[in-house]
């Protein structure tokens, strides 16, 4: 896995040398607490990276913590996220959560995968990017980059994310695990797209059963 994921960054600073991701943007920003990023990452979900950056940016310049954005009108936050997807949704959405954060958890994010999905709207994928990117906790958060990407590695054979998070927990070293969805998600919007991936420049591309299966036919 060190292999990988330094020809993977190898590549990236070859061919032009990646933006970070929305969530290690939040992660390395002073106010990048776990509740922004909890919020942050309900926020990104069918959106840019540099829409959600800056959409977060502007709603923790209006709302400080927890309280209050629980005791934020609705109409208010719309207005703030509505450059977002499916801002209508998200903002009721990130409301209630934040009522729960201030309310049931005195304004503190909890650090653990059972708590986290209980919130409205987090899933697994979700609530594994608020352990990595806001407590520094081993987890592997799996979306559709690290999904396809492991899949056209040959680290896994999965239908879907949660089967791809389990293969990967059992196959992957823990000690990789906070390095992988951020790599994998930066290699995924710039190299391995899922149109046209750049097997061209790969420097992996020896070990990826994807460019050997493209390559013999």
């Amino acid at each position: 896995m060190k292999k990988i994921l330094q020809g993977m960054m190898d590549t990236m600073n070859s061919v032009n040398p990646p933006r970070m991701t929305a969530l290690r943007e939040l992660h390395e920003a002073e106010t990048g607490g776990p509740f922004s990023i909890l919020i942050g990452t309900i926020l990104s979900a069918r959106t840019k990276d540099e829409s959600t950056t800056k959409i977060v940016k502007m709603l923790f310049s209006k709302y400080k913590n927890a309280k209050e954005l629980a005791n934020a009108k609705l109409k208010d936050v719309e207005k703030t996220i509505k450059p977002i997807g499916f801002y209508h949704i998200k903002a009721k959405r990130i409301i209630e959560v934040a009522k729960i954060i201030d309310f049931k958890y005195k304004g503190k994010v909890p650090d653990n995968l059972e708590q986290l999905v209980e919130l409205p709207g987090v899933g697994r994928k979700t609530a594994n990017c608020v352990l990595v990117y806001a407590f520094d906790k081993p987890a592997i958060p799996v979306d559709i980059h690290v999904h396809r990407i492991s899949n056209r590695l040959g680290l896994v054979e999965t239908k879907t994310p949660e089967e791809t998070e389990m293969e990967l927990m059992e196959k992957i070293p823990r000690k990789f695990w906070l390095e992988i969805n951020d790599t994998f998600v930066m290699y995924g919007q710039n190299i391995c797209k899922p149109i046209t991936p750049m097997c061209d420049v790969c420097k992996i591309k020896k070990s990826c059963k994807y460019y050997q299966s493209r390559t013999a036919s």
